[in-house]
């Protein structure tokens, strides 16, 4: 089994979540199931953040032509719907399913299409980052793959691969697993040396992202990405082995 990890960024107004979810960071969403065949896609997803937030993004969904996954720039014409199962102040669970049209085109479609049948999928939606994990047979064409997904998307969205490994019972393989992409170690380079985390700050996340001229986003979800890798090698690798002593 083979395992890839990308990430989307859209463009302001491609994308009405993505739109919605760079107004309110807090948000974060996360596919809890989804589900492709050549001609329907379904799924589940739970979102979390402040009700603020959470009814934002049911609007959003509820309020617009949302075919979610969709990456058609028009109307497609796909027959769908959108049902809310659970609202609270904490949480909010969306059921999604359409049925596509030869004008339709998904993450999910071109990866049946190039990686083959039994593959699954895992996201993860923050700010105007989705982040896909795709785990599957290991012998489809991955290059074709991210060529039909990268016309897809055209100008509304930009392609960052993020991982290509060899996928384990746990869901990835050790080093690779564990590795830094190479955007994400730049920028963590960068952030080192030009004093980010230095305290006070040398530098803000701004002025960083000047520096490496990428968009703040950008830089702002990689170093995120890059210390959650971080902080889980170290914990995995032992060195965390109790609560900290805190001095009186």
């Amino acid at each position: 089994m083979r395992e890839l990890v990308f990430a989307l960024e859209y463009e302001p107004g491609c994308n009405r979540v993505a739109d919605t979810l760079s107004e309110h960071p807090e948000a974060r969403i996360r596919s809890l199931s989804l589900h492709a065949t050549s001609e329907r896609l379904w799924r589940v997803d739970h979102v979390t953040g402040t009700p603020e937030s959470l009814s934002a993004v049911e609007t959003a969904v509820l309020d617009s032509d949302y075919y979610a996954d969709c990456l058609a720039t028009e109307h497609c014409g796909a027959t769908q719907s959108t049902e809310v199962l659970d609202h609270t102040d904490e949480t909010l669970v969306l059921y999604s399913y359409w049925e596509r049209t030869p004008t339709c085109a998904s993450v999910p479609h071109i990866a049946l299409d190039h990686l083959g049948d039994g593959v699954l999928f895992d996201t993860r939606n923050e700010g105007r980052h989705y982040t896909w994990r795709i785990i599957h047979s290991g012998t489809g064409d991955v290059a074709a793959f991210f060529e039909e997904l990268e016309g897809a998307v055209g100008e509304c969205a930009r392609l960052e691969v993020l991982r290509t490994a060899s996928a384990s019972r746990s869901g990835s393989s050790g080093e690779e697993a564990n590795a830094l992409s190479p955007e994400q170690e730049a920028a963590l380079r960068a952030a080192v040396e030009h004093g980010y985390y230095e305290s006070p700050r040398e530098i803000d996340v701004g002025g960083l992202a000047a520096h490496l001229d990428v968009p703040r986003s950008t830089l702002t979800y990689r170093l995120r990405r890059a210390e959650e890798i971080l902080a889980k090698r170290y914990v995995d690798d032992g060195r965390v082995t109790g609560a900290p002593s805190i001095p009186l």
